[in-house]
């Protein structure tokens, strides 16, 4: 069938990096399903795609995108049948700026009548955060968890996932804004980076940490691991500060030269944990830990556990400038696009 999505066409500035372009897809086939998408969310990964940073993503022209909301249209011979005609939030392995995506049967949930906005958040981000947090390694009762970005998408459920176990959540935020939006959703410190050195900060107020959630790499990598109490552990799941670098290989050589160097026997000596989490990886290779974690969120989300912060929500015209919010640090929530 004919269909059409934003695909990346060159490296660069959001407003330009991007064209509607029209794609074929094939009838789905062994236990995929078609779905047509009503929106589809952007998460930190897609802007580090559109600058030529992520290694993962397909060479340009692309579509990128892991999260839809939409309807299934059709469902492949193997697929469960049921799921012909609902609502469902998908996991897409990219593809998902368009207006029809096939994915697998076992990468969707079905929902209500729920916001977009919510269920957006509940995915890529929401399971990355209940990924952490719930189910590779619990959060324990008086843990005190340094949650970077805390104010996004996924800093803003890792809070109230960490205040859920019995731990303390550490917000690391940009704003006087963001630093009472933190403390709304429940975190017991907050500290503005920009107005403080937030290790130094924590090390003076807090004392030592025993969870690091850290999207961001580079510089703050040292800083985080010079909190570290004894059994702490630090989950590593983005480069943010490499895609403020302006120098191609000499800021991601910079990135790792900040990052330093990790000697496996100092962290056995000092009883200290480095956890690299890729979902993408996870969602290849261990699928059913990816539906486990949806299924988890979602439970969470309808009982009530969990408040997602408002959705910034643009038209798929404005993609451009959705990107260019994300990219700037200043939003708070899920962005979203509508077709």
């Amino acid at each position: 069938m004919k269909s059409e999505g934003y695909y990346i066409v060159k490296k660069g500035a959001a407003e330009q990096a991007f064209a509607l372009r029209s794609l074929e897809l094939s009838a789905p086939k062994g236990q995929e399903v078609l779905i047509e998408v009503e929106a589809f969310g952007l998460n930190y990964a897609d802007v580090m795609a559109r600058k030529g940073l992520y290694r993962e993503a397909p060479p340009f022209p692309c579509i990128v995108g892991y999260e839809v909301v939409g309807k299934v249209m059709e469902v492949g011979p193997d697929a469960d049948k049921t799921l012909e005609g609902k609502r469902v939030l998908a996991f897409t392995r990219f593809g998902g700026y368009a207006k029809h995506v096939i994915t697998q049967s076992d990468a969707c949930a079905v929902v209500g009548n729920e916001p977009v906005g919510d269920l957006l958040a509940l995915c890529t981000q929401g399971v990355t955060a209940y990924y952490m947090a719930m189910y590779l390694s619990p959060v324990r009762k008086g843990d005190k968890a340094l949650i970077h970005a805390a104010a996004g998408g996924v800093g803003s459920l890792l809070i109230q996932m960490v205040n859920l176990q019995g731990g303390e959540a550490i917000a690391k935020v940009s704003s006087k804004e963001k630093v009472e939006r933190a403390k709304e959703l429940g975190a017991a410190y907050a500290v503005n980076y920009r107005t403080h050195e937030y290790d130094k900060w924590i090390g003076k107020e807090i004392g030592k940490i025993d969870i690091s959630y850290n999207p961001v790499g580079g510089s703050t990598f040292k800083k985080d691991a010079s909190l570290m109490n004894s059994g702490g552990r630090m989950f590593l799941f983005g480069g943010s500060e490499l895609g403020d670098g302006k120098w191609g290989v000499l800021s991601a050589l910079n990135f790792v030269r900040k990052m330093g160097v990790v000697i496996p026997v100092g962290l056995m000596m000092n009883s200290r944990n480095i956890l690299g989490v890729n979902m993408l990886k996870i969602a290849d290779n261990k699928p059913e830990v990816l539906k486990s974690c949806l299924q988890g969120v979602i439970e969470l989300y309808q009982s009530g556990k969990l408040t997602i912060p408002k959705a910034t929500t643009y038209d798929h015209t404005d993609l451009g400038a959705a990107h260019r919010l994300l990219e700037s640090g200043k939003s708070m929530g899920k962005i979203v696009i509508l077709w």
